[in-house]
């Protein structure tokens, strides 16, 4: 083994756990201690203030300057408390991660000292340079005003010394920069149309929550032997390295014993997460080694999205005190479980009812029916928008692999929701829909189990699969902000639902019973998605693939082509309907996402080059001149031709097998480079992301020689910390 690799694997042996000092109290006695939530604001606000606020939250009224003023007293008296002496807008840019700048509360007193000052002004707006974040041109270089603005609907919280207030990016001219305006504007289209669906079966319904409750699925590695790694340090995956002989074949680490260093890491995110406010329940290893995951208990979708975002970066920012580095990529590692991130979803209302959980009665179990439709029908329809809306280019490697879902986007329902909806066409529209076990008086009943969450398997290989009380959308990458895939999604069934709704009216305008109308609209809609976007089978085989063609469901695997369903005509009247995005900032969003995916391959294609010319090769030519040393060695001994050949056979096989090797990388790293050197002429940025679409694949063909050379070059020689290594040091 190298010096280098055996000092660093050596010193990731050696590592121990770090304990956690842990509070003493309960985590109910300081969940949320560092957020500026209700019971803060009752505490720092005076009534009048704190009343203008919660009706600013909870009913969308503006709130007026003065009252912002006292609302900033409010938080900055709460943080000095907790000895904050900065204030940021931190907010979520189309760079897949969030952004903050810091600013003191300190001003001049005008008599030569300073005073701590925090105002209504800055509470709700700030100039962010916006030429510096992706704006697809939106905003040029020359053009830098761009505003960042207070959603008071997500709580204030403290990170470190400094006070974050959560906020929306906007351009000077008024165009959504970020992932958390039309994630809102999604929130308030689905709960408009959904409240006058819902109005048909109870008119006491004023508003309808999405909900989201993500599980984040993650590695960690030894910090030592990520640092030896440039391909993890630069692109956050492998982009070389042999599959160890032992990895997940087992599943011996899937729910096993926490490792100890694992363990600490793992209380103190849930210590810091507890703090701010974020509900996590669960914990635990996931499949494949130093793989885990951790989820809270779901929450409305804007602010549990905003806590996602606050965890990964906590991660981040733990595993580090602990001698980890947290990966996110979606694939960090080849041949074993890549890492989602589960966005289990589901609509509810303001009187309590969760919309796709059976009802109580008849009446509830066809609003049930009616919202579980409509949501297919709407997945039915953009199918190839809802898998566009969680392509990357680092998902691109997850998906189809490894218990990941198919980029083919289905929905698994089960044989006891199939089953009721089979039923459902073949009965009278005016049959009662009931749970069995608890019948009424009719006859001829459609019947819902009444155990129902758990009536059905599950489906690992379903994109987006019905589990009893929610939909849960799998395909969604490790790294992604969830307001992407949330964001289409809301809008979808938004538009379903409107025209439902109008759909319904007409009928009801005809003289048909409320009931018999809904059922007479649904239909239609259920025969249409019972046989195409429902699928219950194995989502990995190739005969899916082809009866997927078949049933009319979008099966491209080219990110840059999945892409082009945002500018496309019926995407852009959803979305402009719905309100959520007009058609410049699709087309604005959709350059920032080719400029990104090309950005990203071209560093993979750059990383993967040197590497294989500074790294790889010259340890294959040192083991190279070690046999040739050794070749020569043996000449001397066996100078008869015959004799040299026979006990030389097995060197020269192997110095035959390394030249034809180290001749395959170099040859096709030239193409590589040959091929980047021509996209990067190209200034469309659609038709450099194809461009370097076939680049990334070409990686996959460097990738295989240098595979092959690990397991022939002596174990000292090899430069990197191999799979074995990486994947089993806790």
């Amino acid at each position: 083994m190298s010096k280098l690799r055996f000092d660093v694997v050596q010193d990731a042996f050696k590592k121990k756990a770090i304990l956690v000092d842990a509070p003493t109290e309960r985590p109910s006695k300081y969940f949320g201690e560092l957020v500026f939530n209700r019971d803060k604001m009752r505490r720092y606000l005076d009534v009048a203030t704190y009343n203008d606020l919660i009706d600013c939250i909870d009913n969308g009224h503006p709130l007026p300057r003065t009252t912002a003023d006292k609302v900033a007293e409010g938080m900055k008296t709460w943080a000095m408390e907790h000895h904050v002496t900065h204030v940021t807008h931190w907010f979520q840019p189309l760079t897949e991660g969030t952004a903050e700048k810091h600013d003191a509360f300190m001003e001049y007193d005008q008599k030569g000292g300073m005073i701590e000052q925090f105002d209504g002004k800055s509470l709700s707006q700030q100039e962010p340079d916006a030429s510096s974040f992706p704006s697809g041109g939106i905003r040029a270089t020359f053009e830098a005003r761009g505003y960042t603005a207070w959603d008071p609907t997500s709580p204030v919280f403290i990170q470190d010394d400094t006070l974050c207030i959560p906020t929306v990016f906007i351009s000077y001219t008024g165009e959504a920069l970020d992932y958390k305006t039309p994630l809102k504007k999604s929130l308030k289209a689905v709960s408009d149309a959904a409240v006058q669906v819902c109005r048909l079966f109870d008119p006491k319904v004023k508003k309808v929550f999405a909900y989201l409750g993500w599980e984040q699925e993650y590695f960690l590695v030894d910090e030592d032997l990520y640092a030896a790694r440039p391909d993890l340090m630069l692109t956050g995956r492998t982009l070389m390295g042999h599959e160890s002989s032992k990895n997940q074949q087992l599943d011996d680490h899937y729910f096993g014993a926490i490792p100890s260093r694992v363990m600490e890491f793992m209380k103190e995110v849930e210590i810091e997460g507890y703090r701010h406010g974020i509900p996590l329940k669960t914990r635990h290893n996931e499949v494949a080694p130093n793989q885990f995951e951790l989820a809270p208990i779901y929450g409305e979708a804007n602010l549990s999205n905003d806590q996602n975002q606050m965890i990964m970066n906590l991660m981040q920012q733990i595993a580090r005190k602990h001698g980890f580095v947290l990966l996110l990529h979606e694939k960090p590692f080849a041949g074993i479980n890549g890492s989602g991130k589960h966005n289990n979803w589901s609509l509810g209302t303001d009187t309590g009812t969760l919309l796709l959980a059976p009802g109580k009665d008849a009446m509830g179990n066809l609003q049930f029916v009616t919202f579980f439709v409509n949501v297919l029908v709407a997945v039915q329809k953009h199918n190839a928008l809802l898998k566009a809306s969680i392509a990357t280019a680092t998902n691109a490697h997850r998906l189809g692999a490894n218990e990941a879902p198919p980029a083919i986007i289905s929905s698994f329902l089960g044989h006891t929701m199939t089953n009721v909806l089979r039923k459902l066409l073949e009965v009278p529209s005016d049959t009662p829909i009931e749970i069995a076990g608890k019948r009424g008086k009719s006859v001829g009943l459609v019947e819902i189990p009444e155990i129902f969450i758990d009536n059905t398997d599950r489906n690992r290989t379903s994109p987006f699969a019905f589990t009893g009380n929610r939909f849960e959308f799998r395909a969604v990458g490790s790294s992604a902000n969830c307001a992407g895939a949330m964001t289409t999604l809301n809008a979808a069934v938004a538009e379903q639902l409107t025209a439902f709704k109008a759909a319904v009216d007409k009928e009801m305008a005809a003289g048909k019973q409320m009931n018999i109308a809904v059922m007479d609209v649904l239909k239609p809609l259920i025969a249409s998605i019972i046989d195409t976007v429902c699928f219950d089978g194995n989502g990995y085989t190739d005969e899916w693939k082809e009866e997927a063609k078949r049933r009319g469901l979008d099966t491209e695997t080219c990110v840059p082509l999945m892409f082009d369903e945002f500018t496309k005509p019926a995407t852009i009247k959803m979305f402009e309907q719905t309100g959520v995005f007009t058609r410049p900032e699709l087309e604005a969003r959709n350059e920032v996402k080719w400029e990104t995916y090309t950005k990203k391959v071209q560093i993979e294609a750059r990383v993967m080059g040197r590497m294989a010319i500074n790294h790889i090769i010259p340890a294959a030519f040192a083991y190279k001149s070690r046999l040739l040393g050794i070749l020569t060695q043996q000449k001397t001994i066996y100078p008869d031709p015959k004799d040299y050949a026979a006990m030389a056979a097995t060197e020269t096989e192997l110095l035959e097998k390394i030249t034809r090797l180290i001749e395959d990388i170099r040859t096709k790293c030239d193409a590589m480079v040959e091929a980047r050197k021509a996209a990067n002429k190209i200034d469309d940025e659609r038709e450099k992301a194809l461009a370097y679409y076939d680049i990334a694949e070409s990686l996959f063909a460097i990738r295989r020689p240098i595979d092959k050379l690990e397991e022939v070059v002596d174990n000292d020689l090899w430069p990197l910390p191999k799979y074995r290594e990486l994947l089993f040091i806790n």
